[in-house]
């Protein structure tokens, strides 16, 4: 599954920033200045936004809100879909969920109407931000910096709990003329902006964006709530809740002695002392230390799945061939424990693989893997499994399925990692090696064995627009045309393309006139379909129309 990764330009890596900014106008959930910001009331732990009733967003309303917006920037090139990242971050975030739920922050209602899911942005700032109805970016390069998993949660946890304290919900709703193509629109234009600096800046400074901006900014007490809430959901999902307090430290302390345009959004929402002191106040006496990879509990198997995920992203974060050229000498340094010495291989392995050659990122891989030999057993478990697919891919961009079926399947014979079969990262390796396989029975069988397992996984997770497009093209080459069509307009659907998924399925019902049996069944699911899709259409046009 060889990553096709386009080269970003300097105003693509800041794009996202500047659409958090103007779009809802909280990077990291960052303070606003307090002149900025409306008086809070003395008697709420919220800013005075008026009768919640009437103005605030509803959860279905919100959500509907958050799905238009997000079918108007998934198919940009800089949502990265990388399975092990995703999946680490799903993790994690899944973690905060239950955290959420168990605080009682996440009603039933709540839970029900939101989509509670993250995405990466390829995009070397750090930063992360929350859009309507549960939705929330995160940036590779706030992964790449973060040196704990408890680091990385805090953020997540700090972004989730805007959220479910319905900041968000509140802000918008008192925009009641601020309709979803106002905001989508701004999103996309800022995205078009990327490839013109000048445009991007006049948006920046427009009249418009600015009054957006102003209105949609988070006040004080929103960030203090957004950081007590987060902190207790950091604590109930069973991460250190230092890790809170170690990012504000590190944050700080990088934008001090860096100036290069890493921390923008520190020069103008800066972390407060009041917020930074309130962070190790929470720990209690005695709370505050810096966890390392010694600490307890530290030794499982999240701990190198964090260290070498954060080695993933430096490589991700920026494709171009001078970064990754800098990347692909491993930098080990004196004193390096074990897991840091394999994650600087993986992380030279990583680049030398995308930068073509192939040789040399299978022996950087290889050096990697003996020095796995050394971890705990948790983290060697963790580290063998994401080497192995290093490998994988390796062999899958030197045009070597054959030896690259041969390591994902000595990786899944092994007891410590078979419970990953069926995880989404070897589902699309073991579909992609299956379509790279030479002509022959073998191939017909992978073939068929990779559809009927990708089927499965797709009727669990019907949104996963990779899957879909990896089975669209299995059962075009195994001879159904209909079921590829399908694919290919649910991966179309999932990427926000209704028009383009709309056109697939009539095609088909044109070309299918007198089915078989077998057709008649996925003819009627393709209609069940058609008609939902059609009707989302419809409901964007008449946004699009002033809601007439």
């Amino acid at each position: 599954m060889p990553l096709t990764l386009r080269q970003p330009s300097g105003a693509t890596l800041s794009r996202w920033r500047i659409a958090a900014l103007i779009l809802l106008g909280w990077p990291l959930g960052l303070s606003v200045h307090a002149q900025d910001a409306p008086a809070p009331s003395s008697s709420s732990p919220l800013p005075a936004l008026g009768d919640a009733a009437s103005q605030e967003l509803s959860p279905m309303a919100e959500r509907r809100l958050g799905d238009r917006i997000m079918r108007s920037i998934l198919r940009d090139p800089d949502v990265v879909d990388d399975p092990l990242v995703l999946e680490y971050i799903g993790q994690v975030w899944a973690r905060l969920i239950a955290g959420a739920k168990q605080r009682g922050e996440i009603g039933p209602e709540l839970e029900a109407s939101h989509a509670w899911e993250p995405f990466l942005v390829r995009d070397r700032t750090v930063n992360a931000f929350a859009l309507p109805g549960g939705y929330i970016g995160v940036h590779l390069g706030l992964l790449a910096m973060t040196s704990t998993p408890d680091e990385l949660a805090s953020v997540l946890a700090h972004e989730l709990s805007h959220v479910t304290q319905r900041h968000i919900a509140r802000m918008i709703g008192q925009q009641s003329k601020q309709s979803w193509v106002s905001l989508a629109s701004m999103v996309l234009g800022i995205l078009a902006a990327s490839r013109n600096p000048q445009a991007a800046q006049a948006m920046i400074y427009g009249g418009q964006a600015v009054a957006v901006q102003g209105q949609l900014n988070f006040s004080r007490d929103m960030e203090r709530e957004a950081d007590r809430v987060g902190f207790g959901v950091l604590g109930e999902a069973g991460f250190d809740q230092a890790g809170m307090a170690e990012m504000f430290e590190h944050l700080q302390q990088a934008s001090r002695l860096n100036d290069d345009g890493s921390y923008p959004y520190l020069r103008t929402h800066p972390l407060t002392t009041e917020r930074i002191g309130e962070a190790h106040a929470r720990l209690g006496p005695g709370g505050w230390r810096v966890a390392t990879e010694q600490s307890p509990g530290h030794d499982s198997a999240i701990w190198a799945q964090h260290t070498l995920m954060a080695a993933r992203a430096k490589v991700l974060m920026d494709t171009r061939s001078v970064s990754l050229q800098n990347l692909a000498n491993p930098d080990i340094k004196k004193g390096a424990t074990p897991l840091q010495a394999v994650a600087a291989y993986y992380t030279a392995g990583l680049a030398a693989q995308r930068s073509g050659d192939a040789t040399r990122g299978l022996a950087l891989l290889n050096q990697a893997r003996q020095s796995a030999r050394g971890l705990p057993t948790g983290q060697q478990a963790m580290a063998e499994r994401v080497l192995s697919l290093a490998v994988v891919d390796n062999q899958l961009i030197a045009h070597q399925p054959t030896e690259a079926a041969a390591t994902l399947n000595r990786e899944l014979a092994d007891n410590r990692v078979a419970a990953h079969a069926d995880a989404r990262p070897e589902l699309l390796l073991a579909a992609h090696i299956a379509l790279s396989l030479p002509e022959g029975r073998a191939q017909q069988s992978a073939w068929a064995d990779a559809a009927a397992r990708l089927q499965t996984h797709v009727s669990v997770h019907p949104h996963d627009a990779a899957a879909w497009a990896v089975l669209g093209e299995l059962w075009q080459r195994l001879g159904e045309p209909l079921r590829a069509v399908r694919a290919e307009a649910e991966a179309a659907a999932a990427l926000g393309d209704l028009p383009g998924a709309i056109d697939r399925i009539q095609g088909a019902q044109k070309r299918f006139r007198q089915p078989n049996a077998a057709d008649v069944v996925e003819l009627s699911v393709m209609e069940s379909r058609l008609k939902t899709w059609q009707r989302q259409q419809r409901e964007d046009m008449r946004e699009e129309n002033g809601g007439s």
